[in-house]
């Protein structure tokens, strides 16, 4: 394995690194990757918003899956925020800083299982569409791996979403 030179940021929005990735393509990258961690971390808690405070015939099954989701967003919480650092970059992922950013909509009052889930299933929704454009925008940058995280995060969202649309589809 050669040693690899320490690329140096124009622009020193980015820490040196001897990642091979062009500063260009990191600082890009850097800057979708923290556009994402916003979201994530208010999707975090709007999952935990809903777990907390679903009512209804159908609480216990959505307050554990409310739960799980929770779970799993929390690992791609940790995963972007630590791509964006591998890449040189620095996160903004305070609750105050993802409030600020995050481009999802707000959580609703929803308590009702039905209002909860509605409101779950609207917010997976556009994380998932904001995660595979994501990917296409890694992509067209040429980084393969920040399109890798992205395709395995709208993976699970994708799985989430569909959990989250069954509970809907059987009240039809």
């Amino acid at each position: 394995m050669s040693a690899r030179a320490i690329t140096k940021p124009r622009s020193g929005a980015v820490h040196p690194t001897r990642n091979d990735l062009p500063v260009a393509t990191r600082e890009a990258m850097i800057e979708l990757l923290d556009a994402r961690l916003a979201d994530a971390v208010d999707l975090q808690t709007q999952t935990k918003q809903a777990h907390w405070n679903v009512k209804g015939p159908t609480f216990v099954p959505l307050h554990e899956l409310y739960d799980k989701i929770h779970e799993d967003v929390a690992e791609y919480v940790d995963t972007i925020a630590e791509r964006a650092v591998q890449l040189g970059g620095a996160t903004h992922g305070t609750a105050r800083q993802a409030a600020a950013r995050s481009t999802l909509p707000e959580f609703p009052d929803a308590r009702t299982g039905r209002e909860s889930v509605e409101a779950v299933a609207n917010v997976l929704a556009k994380f998932g569409g904001a995660a595979r454009a994501a990917i296409g925008a890694a992509t067209d940058a040429g980084d393969q791996d920040t399109a890798d995280l992205f395709t395995e995060v709208s993976r699970g969202i994708d799985k989430w979403l569909w959990f989250a649309e069954a509970h809907l589809q059987a009240e039809r």
